[in-house]
C-alpha cells in the first residue's frame, strides 16, 4: 500500500457511552430502513442508533440484483460506457483521473458468497490478499479462514461524532485464528486527488455498547490499513480541513405495477457499498415494488458536500425535486431521492447536472425494452421474479407443470450441496434419516444421494415440488450459490 503520512496523534480516543441508552436507542433502529424524497429528512446528523450487540456477523437481507435489459440493450450499453466492476455490481468505478495510480500487485480472491452478505475466503498461506468483491485486503502470517460481512453506518450513527465522518465501508471481520490476521485494509470513498491532501484517517472500531476511534496504520488513493487489535465491527473515518471530495455513484430503480404510467427513483450516493446496501434495503422495504435498472452507476465528476446538482429528463417528466444538496448519506437512516414520473412512456435520457457548472455527472439512456409493461407479456428477468405469483403457466390436470423442478435442475442444487446436505434434508425438507439411510445402501455416489433425496421431496410434494417452495425451504440454511440457482429457475 503506498503511504501516506498518518496523524502524529496514536492514541486511542474513547467514544463509549451508556449502556443503557444504546441499548434503548438500538430497540428503535431494528425496524427496516425508510426513506425520503430529497428535501425531506436529507440533512443533519443521522437517526440511527448502534446496536446493543457487535457480534452479528450479518444483516438482514442479500442485496444481489440482476439486469432488466435485452441481451441486445447490454450489449449496446457495453459500447457507451464500459465502468470496472466488482461481483456484487455495487462499486463499479474505473480509476479516477485525480487519485495518484497505485503500482501495488496483490493476489485477488473471489470468496465464496453466503446469504445475508456474508463472504468466506479461505487462504492457503502467509500473504496479502485482496476481495475481488468487497475491495477489502488482508494481510496474514499463515493459511487461515476469513469470514466477512457488510454492515449499516446508519445503525452507529451516535457513535460518529464531528469533526469525524464516514470514510468508506463498515465491515463485521471474524477469523478462525484472529491472531494470524495482522491487519485489514479498508477501501474509502474519498478522492485524494494526486496526493497533496493530507486528511486524518482513522477507524471506528465498536466494542459491544461503546466504541473508541483508533489510528489508521497509513492510507493510500484507495484504502485504509488498519493494524487488527480484536476482531469486531470496522470502517474508517475521516477528518479534514479541506473540502471533502467524494467518488460517487447514481442508483436508479423503476417501480412495478399495472399502470402504464412510469415511476422511477435516483439515488445519489458515496461510493460505499453500506451506503448503497442502505438504499437497497430501503427499496425493498418501500410499500411499491421496485426493480434495480442496471445502469452504469459512474459519476464523471467528483461529488462535493454541499454543492447542489439537477437531475434533467430528456423529453421533459415530472422530477421532484429537481434539485438536491448532496450530503454523504451514510449515517442517516432515511434515504434520500428524486422521484421521476412520465405519464406516457418514451425513450428517455437522464443527467444528473452540477448547478454552479452545468457539468455532466451522470448520464443514462433509457429505451424501450427497460420500459416493457406486465402487459406485453415481455417481462425482464428480475420483473419475473417479483411477479412470480402473477405469471402465467400451463396447466395439465390441474397440475402446474411448468414450475415444477425438473431432474436436470435438481442434480444441479444436488452438486452445489455440501458435506451437511443430510442434516439439511432432516432440517428443511422434513426428510427421515431411515430415507437417507435407504438411499445411501443403494446408490454409492454422493451425488446421485443427494439428486435422489430431492427426487423424493419433489415427489411428496406434488404440485409444489418448485423452485420456488425448495427455495423457500432452504433460504436460510444453504449457501448463496444454491439460493442463486434456484431464483435462476424461477426466471427461465
Amino acid at each position: 500500500m503506498a503511504r501516506h503520512h498518518p496523524e502524529p496523534d496514536s492514541g486511542i480516543e474513547s467514544l463509549s457511552a451508556d449502556e443503557h441508552e444504546l441499548e434503548t436507542s438500538c430497540e428503535d433502529s431494528t425496524g427496516g430502513a425508510g426513506e425520503l424524497p430529497a428535501g425531506e429528512g436529507s440533512s443533519g446528523s443521522g437517526s440511527g442508533s448502534p446496536s446493543s450487540s457487535s457480534n452479528s456477523s450479518s444483516e438482514d437481507d442479500s442485496d444481489t440484483e440482476e439486469s432488466d435489459t435485452g441481451r441486445s440493450d447490454e450489449e449496446q450499453e457495453k459500447k457507451e460506457s464500459q465502468p470496472v466492476c466488482s461481483e456484487s455490481g455495487e462499486d463499479c468505478l474505473p480509476h479516477c483521473e485525480h487519485c495518484r495510480k497505485e503500482n501495488v500487485q496483490r493476489e485477488q480472491v473471489t470468496p465464496r458468497r453466503l446469504s445475508g452478505e456474508q463472504y468466506l475466503m479461505k487462504l492457503d498461506a502467509e500473504g496479502t490478499y485482496e476481495c475481488s468483491v468487497t475491495g477489502l485486503i488482508f494481510d496474514v502470517t499463515k493459511a487461515v479462514t476469513i469470514n466477512y460481512s457488510l454492515l449499516s453506518w446508519s445503525k452507529y450513527a451516535g457513535l460518529v461524532e464531528p469533526p469525524w465522518v464516514v470514510g468508506g465501508p463498515l465491515f463485521d471481520v471474524r477469523c478462525e485464528a484472529p491472531s494470524a490476521l495482522t491487519s485489514i485494509a479498508f477501501p474509502h470513498s474519498l478522492c485524494l486527488g494526486d496526493g497533496g491532501s493530507h486528511p486524518a484517517f482513522k477507524v471506528l472500531h465498536i466494542k459491544g455498547a461503546g466504541a473508541a476511534i483508533e489510528p489508521s496504520m497509513d492510507f493510500s488513493a484507495s484504502h485504509v490499513r488498519w493494524l487488527v487489535s480484536s476482531l469486531s465491527p470496522v470502517g474508517p473515518l475521516i477528518r479534514s480541513e479541506e473540502p471533502l471530495l467524494y467518488h460517487g455513484a447514481v442508483v436508479l430503480y423503476k417501480a412495478i405495477d399495472d399502470d402504464p404510467s412510469l415511476l422511477f427513483r435516483v439515488y445519489v450516493a458515496t461510493n460505499n457499498d453500506s451506503f448503497i446496501k442502505d438504499i437497497s434495503r430501503a427499496v425493498k422495504h418501500s410499500k411499491k415494488k421496485f426493480i434495480k435498472i442496471d445502469k452504469p452507476p459512474v459519476c464523471q465528476k467528483l461529488l462535493q458536500n454541499g454543492k447542489r446538482y439537477r437531475l434533467i429528463c430528456e423529453p421533459e417528466a415530472e422530477i421532484n425535486p429537481e434539485e438536491i444538496e448532496f450530503v454523504d448519506g451514510s449515517l442517516l437512516k432515511l434515504k434520500s431521492y428524486i422521484e421521476v414520473y412520465f405519464e406516457k412512456p418514451d425513450d428517455f435520457t437522464l443527467s444528473l447536472v452540477e448547478l454552479d457548472s452545468d457539468a455532466v455527472v451522470w448520464k443514462a439512456k433509457l429505451r424501450e425494452s427497460v420500459k416493457r409493461r406486465k402487459s406485453t407479456n415481455s417481462f425482464s428477468e428480475e420483473e419475473k421474479h417479483c411477479n412470480k405469483k402473477q405469471r402465467s403457466n400451463n396447466y395439465t390436470d390441474g397440475i402446474k407443470t411448468r414450475s415444477l423442478l425438473t431432474d436436470q435442475q435438481l442434480m444441479v442444487i444436488a452438486k452445489l450441496f455440501g458435506v451437511e446436505w443430510k442434516e439439511i434434508a432432516i432440517e428443511c425438507l422434513q426428510m427421515e434419516m431411515k430415507d437417507i439411510q435407504q438411499i445411501q445402501a443403494n446408490e454409492e455416489v454422493v451425488n446421485i444421494q443427494k439428486f435422489l433425496m430431492l427426487s423424493k421431496w419433489r415427489e411428496r410434494e406434488q404440485s409444489n415440488g418448485t423452485a420456488q417452495a425448495l427455495c423457500n425451504r432452504l433460504r436460510e440454511k444453504v449457501s448463496y450459490e444454491i439460493v442463486q440457482a434456484l431464483e435462476g429457475f424461477l426466471a427461465e
